[in-house]
């Protein structure tokens, strides 16, 4: 039975994809093959040595020890556009609440409770101080065209926007789909000078931790409103509560408000809502589920943060997984004379890299015994052998 802990509350919908013939999941595991996780930090848990699969249900993987699990052969995924539509409708619907200063004239209208018939005509004497404008026919620039961007931009056109995107990892093919919603442009600085919003959708690395600071900011209109549903440190929290301190940014929308935030006014902090609903918690735990089974079962990657994916049909025999540190045909090389010489016919092989990673699909004729396995990790290089009987 393959035993999957569970950091967090998982859909019970997604848990019931799972074979329960085959899989037991639950909050204690000692040397569990998997861990499903939303949020619960990992960077200071110690993982068993049977430990083969981190899977976020959801996209951010910053509270899992990428790197560490790389070094060992864990496999990390996460479920990208599981929960796009969840945050796209907060993004537009924050966008619209913050123009129109809906929130500051909900609780100033709360306020007049109590006055009798008098509210009717304090509404009307009081609400020219909330006007705010539509975002019809107004600039929206986004940064992060991926899952939940490119969802961000259609709602966005429909509604009236003119709208701006930067994303340097996007493919021509890609770029081509989404050219009758968005305007792609060169430089993120053409987004700064001249949009009006700006929402940002980018994970949270060491490329972008402080992508908007002080430099940037300075470079956006007059009156920005900025949005942030990417990360919290995406944005630089000294910069932008400068921004808005001093009325260069209208507004500053979070889902990761910091204390100080939370007392500042044209600061909306949300808690960290935007993939909060019921529907995207079943996609992602579904989406989580087939990966990990897939995985387990048939070392098959989709969507790891830290690995190529790698998917291959089953043949008869076993199956052979290699982790390896870096890719050199030598090594290939090396792996194949080691089968040749126990007498094992390969039938399948596949190799893909991501970045200095490897990973090496290997399906044979036959039975592969304890001693070539002992063989091949003995081979330079290679961090983790597994086998798929």
């Amino acid at each position: 039975m393959y035993q999957i802990l569970c950091k967090d509350r998982i859909s019970p919908q997604g848990l019931e994809v799972f074979n329960p013939e085959k899989y037991v999941w639950g909050d204690d595991f000692e040397n569990a093959d998997g861990i499903l996780v939303h949020s619960n930090p990992l960077h200071d848990m110690e993982f068993g040595p049977g430990m083969k699969a981190i899977i976020r249900v959801g996209a951010g993987v910053n509270t899992i020890p990428v790197e560490r699990c790389s070094k060992t052969g864990i496999v990390v995924f996460n479920t990208p556009g599981g929960n796009a539509n969840a945050v796209k409708e907060l993004v537009i619907a924050s966008m619209i609440l913050a123009s129109r200063n809906a929130l500051e004239a909900m609780e100033w209208t709360r306020a007049l409770q109590g006055r009798g018939t008098e509210p009717g005509r304090a509404v009307e004497k009081g609400k020219e101080v909330f006007r705010g404008p539509e975002i019809m026919g107004r600039k929206l620039g986004i940064i992060g065209v991926g899952a939940i961007g490119s969802r961000v931009a259609k709602a966005a056109t429909a509604l009236g926007m003119q709208v701006y995107g930067y994303d340097p990892y996007l493919t021509p093919q890609t770029v081509g789909e989404l050219r009758p919603h968005i305007t792609m442009v060169g430089d993120p600085r053409e987004l700064y000078e001249n949009c009006e919003y700006i929402s940002i959708h980018t994970p949270l690395n060491d490329e972008t931790r402080d992508y908007i600071g002080r430099e940037q900011l300075a470079l956006m209109k007059q009156g920005v409103y900025l949005i942030n549903f990417a990360r919290g440190p995406v944005v630089n929290e000294a910069a932008v509560n400068e921004a808005v301190s001093s009325g260069h940014v209208a507004k500053f929308v979070t889902d990761f408000p910091t204390d100080e935030q939370l007392t500042m006014k044209n600061i909306i902090g949300t808690p960290h809502l935007g993939a909060g609903t019921p529907e995207a918690d079943q996609n992602c735990a579904c989406m989580a589920v087939h990966q990990m089974m897939d995985y387990l079962e048939n070392g098959n990657i989709t969507n790891s943060v830290n690995l190529p994916d790698v998917s291959l049909r089953r043949s008869s025999g076993d199956r052979v997984l290699l982790f390896l540190a870096w890719m050199q045909q030598a090594m290939i090389s090396g792996i194949s004379n080691l089968f040749s010489s126990a007498g094992i016919n390969i039938d399948s092989l596949i190799n893909r890299s991501r970045e200095e990673m490897a990973y090496t699909m290997v399906d044979v004729g036959g039975p592969v015994g304890a001693g070539i396995v002992d063989a091949i990790k003995e081979i330079e290089g290679v961090i983790r052998v597994l086998v798929y009987k």
